[in-house]
């Protein structure tokens, strides 16, 4: 619920609609009714983690014959071979934590889907926060 309430308020600013999973069942419960344009996933979660949870995403996406839906991993694991491990899962891109502000930022305007409005309003900064600054400002 924190990393939730933290990465809402690093993009209150945008003009976006979001939708969290307390964890990867939920994920996969959501995504086909929600229908986003982009997914953060968590790779640490409960019940089912976000590597699996991709995994079933992309699988429902061929099923149903589906353009796949850009997934981008959120995770603390930055060893040696996580990356890899990860975008093997079926993930396209990997963010490790502390998340940035503007990584957040890049990434949802780098996958705005053609002819829709921009995210960003005219007159917002993206200042370079950490999760955890944001977390500190807003305790």
């Amino acid at each position: 619920m924190t990393n939730q309430l933290v990465f809402s308020r690093m993009v209150q600013h945008l003009k976006i609609e979001l939708r969290f999973a307390g964890n990867g069942a939920e994920a996969v419960a959501i995504c086909p009714a929600f229908q986003p344009d982009l997914v953060f996933m968590d790779i640490s979660m409960p019940e089912m983690d976000g590597k699996e949870a991709t995994r079933v995403l992309r699988d429902a996406e061929k099923a149903q014959a589906r353009a796949p839906v850009p997934i981008i991993a959120m995770t603390a694991h930055a060893m040696a071979g996580d990356r890899e491990v990860i975008l093997s899962c079926g993930l396209d891109e990997v963010l490790t934590k502390p998340l940035r502000k503007a990584d957040l930022i890049d990434r949802i305007v780098a996958h705005c889907p053609p002819g829709a409005a921009s995210p960003v309003p005219d007159d917002a900064d993206a200042p370079d926060e950490t999760l955890a600054e944001v977390r500190d400002r807003s305790a």
